[in-house]
Order: C-alpha cells, then structure tokens, then sequence
C-alpha cells in the first residue's frame, strides 16, 4: 500500500520522500499520515517550520550532527552478550514522535490513575492485603514472585509514599487507540537517555520546537527530586542528603546513572560505598562516615541487600532492609515492588482499580490470560496459536515472549500444564509505524512509547510530557536498545502555555551552602587516586617506548649498558616479554618484542579463543579508560571522551594489521600523538577540576606513580653502570623529562653529580625527586584527618627535599655517589610503595582507626 500526497504545489524533497514512504504493513497505524493518504496536522507543521531549500543532503547532515554530539558526550549503552560487556554509542533517530494534545491528555489520564493505582496495591499488599482476602489478587502472583518481599510486609514508608516514578511501555493499534503493554516499578530506566535526547533534537529543529508549542519537561525532573527529599526530611529532621545508587559501569545504562546524578546535583554511588550502622545509611567518604536520607535506586530489588535478600549480591547494602523497616531512609521506589512489573497481573487491575480507587481504567492493557485460573487458560487455548506466551515470573531458565504458532501449541500446552501458575498469554498488537530517516533515505519503525508518572509531595502523581520512544530497526522486531532498537525524542504539543521552568531552584539560603558541597566517596576517591597513578603510569610508558624504539633504530650503536638498562626497564613496564634477550645481544628481536606488545591491545582474539591479557601501553589506556569510565559523574565530558578517543586512536593504528608486526614508523607517529594527547588529560586534571578532597587524591595518585617510576628508572640506570656515558645521560635526561633544562643550565656537562642536582635535588624541577616530594608533602597535608594521622602519612618520606643534601655529597667519588643513589632510590621507591598502601587503608578501605561518624 503506498499512499500519495494530493498534489501539493513543489513539496521540498524530504517532505516528498516522506510521503511516498511504504508501511511494512498495512494493518499497522501510520503516525505519519491518514487513511487518505495526507500528512497528519503536527507533521504538516513540523515541516512548514523547516528552512524553505531542506534537502535529503541536509536531513543526512543533521544525522551526522547527531552523531557527533553523542560522540562527544560520551553517550553510550553497554551491551551484554556471551563475549563479554561492549559500550556502544547511543542510538537517536533524527525525525522526532509527535503527540497532539488530545492524544496527551488521554495518556496523561491513563498513566497518572495507574501510576495512583500500583501505589495503593503496594500499601495493601504490604498492609492490609484486602485484595488477597477479597481474591481480586491471586495468591500465587503475589507468593511466588520474587518480586514480593516478606520481609518488609508492614513497613510503610516515611511519608507513606512507596512509588515515586512509574514507567508504562504504551503503543497504539491500527486504529490509534493507546494500550499499556508493561509496567516498570523497581528502577525505570530512560530518564538520562530522555533529557539528553531532548537536548539534542530541540536543537536541530528549533523553529519547529518552539513554534509546535513543544512542552518542556525540566520541571519532572525537579518534581522528583523535590519529592524524595521532602519524605527523607522526616528522617534527617532536617537538610536530608539524597543519593543515586548505580550498579556501577557495567549496567546497561551507567551513562544515564551519571547522567542523572550529574543534573539533579545528588552524589552517584554504588553499594559499597554505603553502610549501615545502627539501623542507619552512611556514605564512605575520605572523611569519614556522612549519613544518607534518600536513595534514588537504579539497582534491582533483589541485590539490594546481601543479608536478607540475594546473598550473591555485591552491589548491594548489607543491613539496608534493616534501615528500611526502622524508618530511617527513604528508597525510591520502595523495596518490593517487582511483582507488579509481572505481564500476569495485567488482566486483574481492571477488577483491582474498581475496589481500590472506585475507577474503571482509562487506558487498557492489552487482553491477558494467566493460566493459573483454568477458566482463563481454558478461554484461551482455542487461540493459543495466535497468542503471545510469557513467563509471569522471572527465571532465567524460561523463555522469553514467544508466539507458539500452530506447530507449536502442543508442545507449549504440555509445558503450562506442567506448571500452569508460571504462564500467562497476552494479545498480540501490531505496533504503529513512525517515520525515520536514515542515509538519504526515508523509512519507518514500528514504535513503543515509554512515558514516565511521577509523584509530588502532596502524592499527585503527574506524567513527564514526553518520554522515550523506542523503534525497532531490524527484524524481527524488537524495540530493545539490547536487541539493536533505537530511540526518538517525544514532543508532546500543548494547547496551553509551555512550561519554562528551569532545573534552577529557588534562592538558596546560607544555611543550604554546606550541603550543596558533594562529599567524596571512598570509592570515587579511590578511581580518582588511580586515574592519577595510570595517567602518570601511561605517559612514562610512553617515553620509555619512544626512547627504546630511538635507541634502537639509530645509526650509531649505544653503549651495552644503556641498551641492558633500557631492555630492564622496558621489561619491567608491560613493553617487553619477560625472558627477551636484550637489545644488546639481539636488538631486532627486542625491537620486534616491543612492537608486538604496542599492538596487541588492538588484537582480536580468533572465534572461540579468549583475549590475553593486554599489557604494554595498551593495559595502561585500558586501566585509565576504565577509571574515566567509573567518574562520569566528576569528569567532565570533555576529559572521559579524550580518555576514550586516546586507546581508541592508539588501538586502531594497529587494528589492520592482523598478525602482522607493526613498523617503527607506525608506531612512532602513534606514541608521538598519545603523548600530546597525555599532555592534554593531564591539563585537564590540573587547570579544570574543583580542588577537593577528591582532586587532591588524584594528585596524590600521579606523584606517588612519579615518585615511584623514576626512583625505579633512576635504580637500574645506576645499578647497570649506565650513566657513564653520554647515551646514558641524554636517556636519563629524556625518561625524566628534563633535558632542555639541563642543557641550558649544564650546557656541555654531563657530570654524575650536574644528573643529581637537577633530577635529585632541584625543588623546582616538577620531575625531581625533590620538586614531587615537596608536592607530596603539601597535598598529603591537606587531606581529610587529624593532625597526628596525616603527619604518619608524611613520615613515610624524607622530612625536607629528596633526602640527601650537596654537603653530604661534597667529598664522594662518582663511584660512591652512584652507590649512595642507588641507596637512596630503592628507599624512595619503597616509601612511594608503602605510603600508596597507607592512602588506600586510610581513605579507601577505612582499615585503621575505623570509622568516624557524622552527627546525624
């Protein structure tokens, strides 16, 4: 079927191409047009707003635009499969879903009575249980679902409110009538990927955003937060601390975690960095235990307590069901609330509203069977074959969503009948088909609208104006972003005013500019001190790289010492396999050994063969890629994407190669252009981050790693005699990074003892020991704690410069100040060692002293 615009006077060409757009199936609900084939009214306006000359060429500019943008933003969702967790870039479509007003409020109606409607059954579930008594409920959805929590059945939530967002998956029929196809109570997710899809597409579409009269959708956003803290105000008695609690990196949708936390202004946490102390919610921090009023949960019931619900868990808060039933935080949504997310319970909330509320449903769900009643099992097994069967439980070991088809009814009968509570059947609709365009090309998607209800402090329930529309874009079809669907922006038009309100509150007072200073957490102290250490860590493996491979390529021929002394070193950084002879007694085998190790990041493994472990300067990116990763939240984006492009860029360099070595001429320019882009992360680590506690752990990360690399380095030039020639020198001076200050301040000296002074000595020379000593010194006194504890930290180094002074030096020969240096080294190295370990107990681990807790 192919409909036709009337002839309309010179359509431009994307409007043209639109309209002669197919549906893959007729009997599907066309967003785009109407039976007669012409452009439905907020289509026509959405192209009347576009620019008069809009060509295929500009629509696919603006595809590339939003490319670009996600790219930068660093928007990404993980996807899970048998080889592993991959992030891949976020999936937008350009053309927006439109909703006409009428449409709106019908939704808003529906969406916000059945939002009303789950919240009353967890108070009477978790209550008085009426529906179990009056049967309007069956028992065994409620009993065997792991979703219902014995344990919490008489708690009721500070304030009374136990869900403060509802998420419903809504699609049209062919005739475009709106059904809820699913309900999601524990953590929806979509609102990050909601906001910024947003952010993006009203930018592309200006005009037309604001003349269609598009409602905006920050004040949801504010409504939510503002709600939670109201309920976690009964528990603080006063200004309440509110968190976002994550899974972490490896979710599916940690961006939006970040995302989220990072707009709403509440700390990102994860289940370790709470505990539960005498009934009540504590965040780790640097500076010790800083009580907890308000979780915004984005992590599934069950792993949220180890102790009384999945003891596997470990991202999860020992004792919180505890703090829960003591009324001593508030989670939102409350524990609990996973059965209602079972597709079973669809077919009893018409019955359910009618007791509850007094109310028939204004939107309905899609016609549902369970099979546990053998009156609806007996109903539909007549037209099983046509019907869609899923699991009313959750179980891995069951299939997902199937349609039995005729040769198939006999095999799932024996199945439901085996256990007939665990089945349910559910109709099947056809989804409306949305306009998409993709590479010069229109297409259309068939489309699943998820729009969000959320609670106000007076327990209103009120409907986000927009939500997350997900298409599918390859068979079969499936719009889950796991299963290759993509998303589109929603714009709900308004007959009335647009909301302009602004995420920006009202006028704070002296008393709310304590709380509006996030406190560290341990564990993101703790990715911060080693984003420090693997910055450090990767630009020293870099210039031993550059150094070796020059060494090894030129002309001349280095002394045998600096070759054993850079091989040693090389070794001893991932560059190079233990075991490889040094590049004095076969350098084209050493050089080949390097050159295998910088490409073998890029390698993939052969199918079915797993990937070696990574070392060399790819393992340093990847450990400092994963750290960006887990400070979304404190990164900007700007710094998590050059972290990112750097393995990247670095990694797709070898990526051709197959099994073939790369040359040094490849490599060269590669480590060349890594080490400008080190130098670009390590700017943004000191001239853009906010000195906190948390930067200063950062800081003290990437001195002790300095601190550490170059009293090593330092060691095995001295230990292998190396330093006594002039190759030796101009290497010792490159690996310290220093060899125009040396030159300008030595000119043609290249005494052992000119060496001490400026690499040893020098308090200004950031690369010294003395200069990163003294920065030590003065960052660790600026941490969190007592007096007496951050002098022991300090104790570990030498009280002033590196140590050793000249006048201790003043009547040594060069042999016995190479081996006081030698001395001197391997004590710094092991002080850098100890003191790191010392950071880590304190800060991180809370091993000594325990924890000190925060009034309350």
């Amino acid at each position: 079927m192919s409909h036709q615009l009337p002839s309309d006077p010179a359509p431009t060409p994307p409007l043209g191409l639109l309209a002669q757009l197919d549906l893959p199936d007729p009997d599907s609900y066309d967003e785009l047009r109407d039976a007669e084939g012409r452009l439905r009214p907020a289509w026509q306006r959405f192209f009347q707003w576009l620019p008069a000359q809009e060509t295929p060429a500009d629509f696919d500019r603006r595809l590339e635009l939003i490319a670009q943008q996600i790219k930068v933003d660093g928007v990404t969702h993980n996807i899970h499969s048998a080889e592993g967790t991959a992030a891949r870039p976020w999936s937008l479509e350009l053309m927006p879903m439109l909703i006409e007003p009428s449409d709106w409020a019908a939704i808003e109606r529906g969406v916000s009575q059945r939002a009303r409607l789950l919240d009353t059954m967890m108070a009477d579930v978790y209550g008085e249980q009426k529906l179990l008594a009056e049967s309007l409920l069956p028992p065994a959805l409620l009993y065997r679902h792991p979703g219902y929590l014995r344990p919490l059945h008489g708690v009721r939530p500070p304030g009374g409110l136990h869900l403060h967002i509802a998420a419903f998956d809504l699609a049209r029929d062919a005739e475009g009538d709106w059904w809820v196809i699913s309900q999601r109570t524990q953590g929806p997710s979509g609102l990050g990927y909601v906001l910024h899809n947003r952010l993006i597409i009203s930018r592309l579409f200006p005009e037309a955003f604001r003349e269609m009269r598009v409602q905006h959708i920050a004040s949801s956003y504010r409504r939510l937060l503002d709600t939670v803290e109201s309920q976690a105000r009964l528990v603080a008695g006063g200004t309440p601390r509110v968190v976002l609690l994550t899974s972490g990196p490896y979710n599916e949708t940690y961006f939006e975690h970040a995302y989220l936390a990072r707009y709403l202004g509440v700390p990102l946490v994860e289940g370790g960095d709470l505990t539960v102390r005498a009934d009540r919610v504590y965040l780790r921090t640097v500076a010790g235990l800083e009580p907890v009023h308000g979780l915004l949960r984005r992590l599934d019931d069950d792993y949220c307590d180890p102790l009384e619900l999945r003891p596997d868990s470990t991202l999860g808060i020992p004792g919180l069901l505890q703090a829960v039933r003591a009324g001593n935080v508030v989670v939102a949504n409350a524990l609990g609330s996973g059965f209602l997310e079972s597709p079973a319970v669809q077919g009893f909330l018409p019955a359910i509203s009618r007791r509850l509320l007094g109310e028939e449903l204004l939107l309905p769900s899609l016609p549902s069977w369970w099979c546990g009643e053998q009156a609806a099992f007996r109903a539909v097994l007549p037209t099983l074959a046509e019907r869609v069967v899923r699991p009313a439980f959750p179980d891995p070991g069951r299939r997902r969503a199937t349609v039995p088809g005729e040769a198939g009814v006999a095999d799932w009968v024996r199945r439901i009948q085996g256990d007939p509570d665990a089945w349910m059947a559910q109709g099947r609709l056809m989804l409306s088909r949305t306009p998409m365009w993709r590479s010069g090309a229109a297409t259309a998607g068939a489309a699943m609208l998820r729009v969000y209800a959320i609670a106000d402090t007076e327990r209103r329930w009120h409907v986000l104006p927009g939500g997350m529309t997900r298409v599918a874009t390859r068979s079969p079809l499936s719009v889950s972003m796991q299963h290759g669907g993509s998303s589109l922006d929603t714009w709900v038009m308004t007959d009335g005013p647009v909301d302009t309100f602004s995420m920006l509150p009202q006028r704070l007072r002296v008393d709310d500019i304590a709380t509006r200073r996030r406190p560290v957490s341990s564990r993101t102290a703790e990715n911060l001190f080693w984003l420090g250490r693997y910055t450090e860590r990767t630009e020293q493996a870099v210039r031993l790289a550059r150094a070796l491979l020059n060494m090894i390529d030129a002309d001349g021929d280095p002394p045998p010492p600096v070759l054993d002394a850079l091989c040693t070193l090389a070794v001893f950084n991932g560059l190079a396999a233990y075991g490889t002879p040094s590049a004095s007694r076969a350098p084209q085998l050493f050089e080949r050994n390097v050159l295998a190790a910088l490409a073998s990041g890029a390698r993939k493994p052969a199918a079915g063969q797993p990937r070696a472990p990574v070392t060399s300067v790819a393992g340093h990116l990847g450990a400092l890629e994963y750290a960006a990763s887990a400070l979304r939240d404190r990164l900007s984006p700007e710094q998590v994407n050059l972290v990112r492009r750097m393995a990247e860029e670095f990694n797709a360099t070898f990526a051709g190669l197959d099994a073939a070595l790369p040359t040094v001429s490849l490599a060269m320019p590669a480590l060349d252009r890594l080490g400008l882009q080190l130098a670009a992360v390590t700017g943004a680590q000191t001239d853009r981050m906010t000195r906190d506690h948390g930067w200063r752990l950062l800081t003290v990360g990437r001195l002790i790693e300095r601190l550490v690399g170059m009293a090593h380095t330092l060691h095995t030039l001295l230990e292998l005699d190396a330093l006594k020639s002039a190759a030796g020198v101009d290497l010792v001076l490159e690996l310290f990074d220093s060899t125009l200050t040396f030159r300008s301040r030595y000119q043609r000296h290249e005494d052992l003892l000119a060496l001490v002074d400026l690499l040893v000595l020098d308090d200004a020379n950031p690369r010294a020991f003395a200069g990163t000593l003294r920065r030590l010194r003065t960052e660790l006194g600026k941490l969190p704690g007592t007096a007496s504890m951050l002098d022991a930290l300090r104790e570990r180094l030498p009280v002033e410069g590196a140590g050793i002074t000249l006048d201790e030096l003043r009547d040594l020969d060069d042999e016995a100040l190479r081996l006081q240096l030698c001395v001197l080294a391997r004590r710094l190295q092991d002080a850098g060692a100890r003191l790191s370990d010392d950071v880590g107990q304190r800060y991180f681990a809370h091993a000594e002293g325990g924890d000190r807790l925060q009034r309350v």
